[in-house]
């Protein structure tokens, strides 16, 4: 590689301008004119809320844009390429070849119809990079280098059969796979535990740097960009908010929007003198199966009133397998449930609609949990018709109180769609229509996990207000433990299927801790950008 190589950016993108079209055919600025410049080996770090431009300048670093987007101005050069004004086929012969694209979900970006492996191989194969043995040999070498399990045999496997955090290191090998010059990390690790976590980020933040990568590393986790970029950009409506090295950015940040983002973290409730009555719902000798596989063994928790129990573990604990046994999808083995020492039946089917009633859950992703075909008068109005026989004008009245209560008013929000909504205000419809039931308990689901952190604030802000208006109870799951500590009451730490430490929030998290406890708790990435380094080095000496 020539020192010109070295000192010229890899990818230059000068004042660009992104729009999107919205249902009445107008075109709204999205991007405001941002530049940045990218060289061999440098990984950016691009931050900011939902809406700021993130996603869609990172994609827009390809030469593409998202259905109903356009890029109406600016440059974008990539090594020399014109990526705005090449050709189709030009630009195709980039993407995934040179530059390559990490998803945040890895589930939705993998045929489930096909093996690991052959999704892997396609890009060398289709570019001619490699052939299909050769691709087949190095798809293995780079299952190593990220640490999947059984690196021979995995890629044999179908998408469902292997983790999220293994799906989400086979996603990194497959852009790997044509050794790109640039790759754009979307919030790939958003949806995993701090545990698996942990292993994603030092596999991607190695190989990268074995094979000197570019990347664009997109995020709403603060903590995380820090020990994966060298330099972090803000981004705010579309407009560039601060640019700076990444440790200068953590501690002297200039602008105020920037210093609101550090401060998300420091949310919390107030806490709460222990319960004097008796627990409302009982979890008794709770076991679950798959099969022959047992997930749930011999659970035994109790759920307060108007009061929060945070279940926490890594993917694969049985976090959400016990939230299906609540709810009634799915039947317990052997125990039961009581609410007010009322057994509940096993399965849904056989529960009244009163029992069904007093649970309700909101889901981590409000994109798919709401139906784009209905606007939110249906939305919301489904279980007011369902479980309390409301219509007409009670309908629309009680409709327009619940929309009052999440702080989205009636008159502006009642007759949109999904579609005209963000992520943020989606998930406030889902809290809604949970609420429509007049429930006794609320399933929260990893509910912010997909959200930015400001968001996810007024979301937990959100959730204890009408905790405390309504006396609400919560079973909120979650692997971030920075919304633990913001909103539980008592913590409930799962590991295989086991309760393996429980109690109020402030024992859980004073020490001494349970061995599994400590592990979660040192895994929570920290503002310092040596973070991961040093805690891969301390681990690597236990």
């Amino acid at each position: 590689m020539s020192d010109k190589d070295l000192n010229s950016p890899l990818l230059s993108m000068r004042d660009i301008r992104i729009d999107g079209c919205d249902d009445s055919g107008a075109w709204n600025p999205i991007v405001r004119g941002i530049g940045l410049t990218l060289h061999r080996g440098e990984v950016l770090g691009l931050i900011g809320e939902s809406g700021a431009g993130k996603s869609t300048l990172g994609l827009a670093a390809m030469g593409f844009t998202r259905d109903g987007c356009r890029i109406s101005g600016g440059e974008i050069d990539f090594d020399g390429i014109d990526l705005i004004n090449c050709s189709v086929n030009d630009r195709r012969q980039v993407h995934g070849a040179r530059i390559a694209y990490v998803a945040q979900s890895a589930a939705a970006s993998f045929n489930p119809a096909h093996r690991l492996l052959g999704q892997c191989i396609e890009a060398p194969v289709l570019h001619n990079i490699k052939s299909v043995s050769e691709a087949e040999a190095d798809s293995i070498t780079l299952y190593k280098k990220l640490q999947l399990p059984g690196a021979d045999e995995i890629g044999f496997r179908y998408p469902h059969q292997v983790s999220g955090g293994q799906l989400q290191r086979a996603m990194t090998a497959m852009a790997m796979a044509c050794r790109p010059d640039l790759i754009i990390f979307d919030e790939p690790t958003t949806a995993l535990d701090v545990t698996t976590q942990i292993e994603v980020l030092a596999a991607i933040r190695d190989i990268v740097r074995e094979f000197a990568t570019a990347a664009l590393y997109i995020s709403h986790d603060l903590a995380v960009v820090a020990q994966m970029a060298d330099r972090i950009m803000v981004l705010k409506d579309g407009l560039l908010v601060e640019e700076a090295d990444t440790r200068q950015m953590l501690t002297t940040p200039k602008e105020d929007y920037t210093k609101s983002l550090w401060a998300v973290r420091q949310f919390s409730k107030e806490i709460k003198p222990p319960p004097t009555e008796e627990p409302f719902l009982q979890v008794e000798d709770l076991s679950a199966h798959y099969g022959d596989e047992q997930a749930l063994f011999n659970l035994s928790l109790p759920i307060y009133r108007g009061r929060t129990l945070a279940v926490v573990g890594e993917s694969g604990s049985g976090k959400s397998t016990l939230a299906r046994c609540l709810t009634g999808l799915m039947p317990p083995s052997q125990g039961k449930i009581l609410i007010d020492g009322e057994t509940l039946p096993a399965h849904y089917t056989d529960r009244s609609v009163k029992q069904l009633q007093n649970v309700q859950m909101i889901y981590q992703m409000p994109d798919t949990a709401l139906n784009p075909r209905h606007r939110v008068r249906d939305i919301v109005g489904r279980p007011l018709r369902f479980y309390l026989n409301l219509s007409g004008d009670q309908l629309k009245s009680r409709i327009g109180e619940l929309l009052e209560q999440i702080e989205l008013p009636a008159d502006q929000f009642i007759d949109r769609f999904p579609s005209e909504l963000s992520g943020g205000q989606k998930q406030r419809i889902c809290i809604a229509r949970a609420l429509a039931a007049n429930p006794k308990l609320v399933i929260c689901d990893e509910v912010t996990s997909a959200l930015d952190q400001l968001v996810a604030k007024g979301i937990l802000r959100l959730l204890q207000k009408l905790q405390d208006e309504l006396s609400l109870s919560y079973f909120f799951i979650t692997h971030d433990l920075s919304v633990v500590r913001a909103i539980a009451d008592e913590v409930a730490v799962m590991n295989n299927g086991y309760i393996v430490d429980m109690g109020a929030k402030e024992e859980i998290f004073a020490p001494p801790y349970h061995d599994y406890t400590a592990l979660l708790l040192s895994s929570v990435p920290d503002m310092d950008p040596d973070w991961l380094s040093n805690l891969l080095l301390a681990r690597s000496k236990a």
